[in-house]
């Protein structure tokens, strides 16, 4: 089984451990300290055409200190538990505070932002799981894929996860968090070929909970079908069409946002939605919120990583910009309120529009569908957009023919005002839970 064993026993250690190292800070002089602790266990397989390319049992345990005096800041870490090392790095951060410049925007987070309330989240579920096990299950996994048809001429493998951890985080306002938590996935890639054309793609599932991972054959299946139906692909002619990015690449477009929005990109001022906090950026039937309390969700949490305590709010409400996110620094830097973001966003979902897959091809009526994305053309200072493109052109609502090299461009500010549509086809594989996205149109570069 893939757990971490006696981890409530460790969890004391830790405890004992963090408190004894925020002593220590204060009693060389420090005026504040925050330290969070690591430790987990983790197993991972890769085979390939049959056979088994890496199997890693792994271990790690880390603890990241940092020491405040005054506004003058220092870092240091190390993997050692012993008492010796981590007086070595208490010293070392110390010594770093006391030779790096002032900046009055440092420091914890303020006292009374700190989290008191620590709901059950329900993210620890380890794994029954042993090498061989893992073995057998990617093998299976490939094996279906190859199979599954004959124009399956290649692998990049199948791979099995499964970690489970503990951290803890504690600082000298006397706040102290722990969490458990647990992630496992299977994925598998293979290669199709027929004639002149040679395609790859691949299919994964992941999750907190093992027994809610798709099954080896149906990540297997899945991702000889995506292959297979990629095989045959062409270029277009330039033009100008509406664009409907699937889930997978959907999520892409909110991730932007967030980087727009986020503390740093505005207090720096590189951001193409600086100062954009009450102002209109989508349609106003886009709603987006942030709810870190989701139970077995990938980006749960009921505080960040300065101990600030989370909160379920909006993002966009009505197409408007309702909040950034903040962590303690930048939220000063801009005289605002942490928002409980220093470990960036938690669980953010995307309302749909009442519309599922079909439909929104049907809405389209003629245009690309984008199933992967290439590159990272992307300007955060101006918005503006492009990238390579690979997908299926579609006609009447209806797929016509896969197509390759090809660049989509726009501006992201157009992009987010020009969405027509969001599908009720969710994809819950990551911390940005979003279905499809319908753009009324964009710029393909191609012949």
């Amino acid at each position: 089984m893939i757990e971490l064993e006696n981890r409530f026993d460790i969890a004391t250690e830790f405890q004992a451990m963090a408190e004894h190292v925020l002593a220590a800070a204060k009693a060389k002089g420090a005026t504040a300290a925050e330290l969070d602790l690591d430790k987990g266990t983790g197993l991972s397989v890769e085979v390939r055409m049959g056979q088994v390319d890496k199997l890693q049992y792994h271990r790690d345990q880390g603890i990241n200190l940092t020491v405040y005096f005054g506004h003058r800041k220092g870092y240091a870490s190390t993997g050692d538990f012993s008492p010796p090392a981590l007086a070595d790095t208490l010293d070392a951060a110390c010594r770093i505070a006391r030779y790096t410049s002032e900046d009055a925007f440092n420091g914890l987070a303020d006292a009374e932002r700190m989290a008191t309330e620590f709901p059950k989240l329900d993210l620890y579920h380890p794994w029954e799981l042993d090498a061989d096990m893992a073995i057998d299950m990617a093998l299976q996994t490939e094996a279906v894929a190859r199979e599954h048809d004959a124009r399956i001429t290649n692998s990049e493998g199948a791979s099995v996860d499964s970690y489970a951890g503990m951290s803890l985080y504690a600082n000298s306002h006397g706040f102290m968090g722990i969490n458990h938590s647990t992630r496992h996935s299977l994925s598998c890639s293979v290669v199709a070929q027929e004639g002149e054309s040679m395609q790859r793609d691949y299919w994964y599932s992941v999750s907190r909970v093992p027994s809610l991972l798709e099954s080896a054959d149906s990540v297997g299946a899945e991702a000889a079908q995506r292959t297979v139906r990629r095989l045959n692909a062409r270029s277009l002619s330039t033009r100008e069409a509406p664009v409907l990015f699937v889930p997978q690449m959907a999520r892409g477009l909110i991730g932007q946002l967030v980087s727009a929005i986020s503390g740093s990109s505005q207090y720096r001022k590189a951001s193409f939605l600086l100062n954009s906090m009450g102002q209109q950026a989508f349609p106003d039937f886009v709603q987006l919120r942030e709810d870190p309390f989701i139970r077995q969700a990938l980006g749960s949490r009921s505080y960040d990583a300065e101990g600030v305590a989370t909160q379920a709010r909006d993002i966009v409400k009505d197409g408007i910009i309702q909040g950034y996110f903040l962590g303690s620094y930048s939220a000063r830097k801009l005289g605002m309120q942490s928002t409980g973001s220093a470990s960036g966003a938690s669980n953010l979902l995307l309302a749909d529009t009442g519309k599922s897959f079909p439909d929104l091809l049907a809405e389209m009526g003629t245009g690309l569908m984008v199933t992967e994305l290439i590159g990272n053309g992307i300007n955060g200072i101006t918005g503006d957009y492009s990238r390579g493109a690979v997908g299926y052109w579609v006609e009447n609502g209806m797929i016509v023919h896969p197509v390759e090299e090809v660049t989509i461009a726009g501006n992201l500010k157009d992009m987010f005002k020009g969405i027509v549509a969001i599908g009720d086809d969710v994809d819950e594989r990551g911390s940005i839970r979003t279905g499809s996205i319908l753009i009324d149109k964009m710029t393909i570069a191609g012949q």
